[in-house]
């Protein structure tokens, strides 16, 4: 097995590239029946007459899948001890059904934890990107990941 990624191995700058997922119609009348069962994520014909213009996921949808693609891309790789959370969470334009998704994390900042040094915390922002390349959904906020060499 290889060694997992650490602190050390996140420098401020690094842009981490995610792999693709595709979003089906299903998927996100699916997971809007069950958690955000508006119009707009349910049915086509309603979304076609909404602002959004077509069958958009919810926004937390959006965050999911953009939070399932850094799992895959490097989370799942490395000494990640936890989150306290997200500072922000922007929405910037509709994730639509049919749509392949990529995305990307940039280490904003870091530093050890004063008082528990074989912490370090990463202020890191994910962006979620649509087919087109066009920025979708933002979101920035802290991971933990263990220190190497405390």
């Amino acid at each position: 097995m290889a060694e997992l990624l650490h602190y050390e191995d996140f420098p401020e700058g690094l842009v981490i590239p995610f792999g693709e997922y595709h979003l089906s119609a299903e998927e996100v009348t699916a997971f809007a029946a069950a958690w955000d069962p508006q119009p707009f994520h349910l049915d086509e014909a309603a979304a076609k007459r909404s602002v959004l213009g077509g069958l958009a996921a919810s926004g937390w949808q959006a965050s999911a899948i953009l939070v399932r693609l850094a799992v895959e891309a490097f989370a799942n790789q490395s000494a990640a001890m936890a989150s306290n959370g997200m500072e922000e969470v922007k929405w910037l334009k509709p994730v639509y059904a049919g749509e392949t998704l990529t995305g990307r994390a940039s280490v904003l900042s870091r530093r050890v934890s004063a008082k528990r040094p074989e912490m370090g915390i990463l202020r890191m922002k994910f962006e979620l990107l649509g087919t087109d390349g066009e920025l979708k959904t933002e979101m920035v906020g802290v991971q933990f990941m263990r220190v190497r060499n405390p």
